[in-house]
């Protein structure tokens, strides 16, 4: 990337990451409309950050520097990710060939530092919370890599930007069946990955469901904060993954092409609240079917693409 185009990538980059507490400010709306309610305002995802920012963190006597480390690293794993996913453009800010390798190991990284800070309180309770964390992470990965796998064929390329880029769009012209796989796939990835309704559901208090929330009951002050924003980046960085694959635009995009793609987060968020509220959450032992069918879902595109490749 020259030194102009990075220069040009600051205020995208600013967008980009002052938007994910206004996404799931849409799902919040969403739901709320469905069940016929007002919901919360539309800034509220910001007021509780800059609320929990303003104040102190508790810390048990049992905990270690890994239950401090556990949420500063799992954000700073997911801000370098946002360096190599293009967002609101075809061009990622620090994108080379290969990057979908380190994006890969950066969500293993803040999941590992978030399961080890949940286990180093030492609560059976969170550790049980982690199980099922790594336990649907380990389900969920192989569809990721997977879709990634056809999309790195049908472009030719290991780098992030150009497998989800403009050249996707031939793919879906030439082969339009396997990739509605992989976006059917993706959006399983994202509801897992960002612990939505079916998987998971992030409004629950009942002991025996719940996954995410368990692991952070611990965290407090800007250490929650810093946990909240996460989730809403991963959402944020994952639907942005999945919306370049789906829906590819033809030719480097602009200021109306940024544009539409922010729109395009938008229905996104709306469509995650829509399935949060017109499905149920799944029993824990249902939740291993759901994810291997997505699996299923990139495999058979795998086969799709390579069948056309080699016939």
């Amino acid at each position: 990337m020259t030194a102009v185009r990075a220069i040009l990538f600051v205020p995208e980059l600013a967008l980009v990451l002052a938007m994910p507490p206004m996404l799931m400010s849409v799902i919040a709306k969403t739901k709320a409309w469905f069940g016929g309610r007002v919901g919360p305002p539309w800034l509220q995802p910001y007021y509780d950050l800059h609320k929990l920012i303003q104040k102190h963190a508790v810390y048990s006597k049992t905990t270690t520097w890994v239950f401090r480390a556990g949420p500063i690293v799992s954000l700073a794993a997911l801000l370098t990710a946002a360096t190599l996913i293009p967002v609101l453009s075809n061009e990622s800010l620090m994108g080379f060939s290969g990057d979908v390798i380190l994006l890969a190991y950066l969500l293993a990284l803040g999941r590992m530092f978030t399961v080890l800070a949940a286990m180093d309180t030492g609560s059976s309770f969170e550790g049980m919370g982690a199980s099922r964390e790594v336990t649907f992470g380990a389900m969920s990965e192989p569809a990721l890599f997977l879709a990634f796998v056809v999309m790195a064929v049908a472009t030719k390329s290991l780098q992030l930007s150009e497998m989800i880029g403009p050249g996707l769009l031939l793919e879906w012209r030439i082969a339009g069946p396997a990739m509605i796989l992989v976006a059917g796939a993706l959006f399983v990835v994202l509801l897992t990955e960002t612990c939505r309704v079916p998987v998971d559901d992030p409004a629950t208090h009942l002991e025996l469901t719940m996954i995410h929330e368990v692991m952070v009951l611990d965290h407090s002050g800007p250490e929650f904060a810093f946990i909240t924003y996460g989730i809403a980046l991963k959402f944020t960085l994952l639907g942005s993954i999945l919306i370049h694959a789906a829906i590819p635009h033809s030719q480097e995009i602009g200021l109306f092409g940024s544009t539409l793609r922010i729109a395009e987060l938008g229905v996104l968020a709306v469509l995650v609240g829509v399935v949060e509220s017109a499905t149920a959450r799944l029993r824990l032992n249902r939740i291993p079917m759901f994810l291997a069918g997505a699996t299923v879902l990139s495999a058979i595109a795998v086969v799709l693409v390579l069948m056309r490749r080699t016939g």
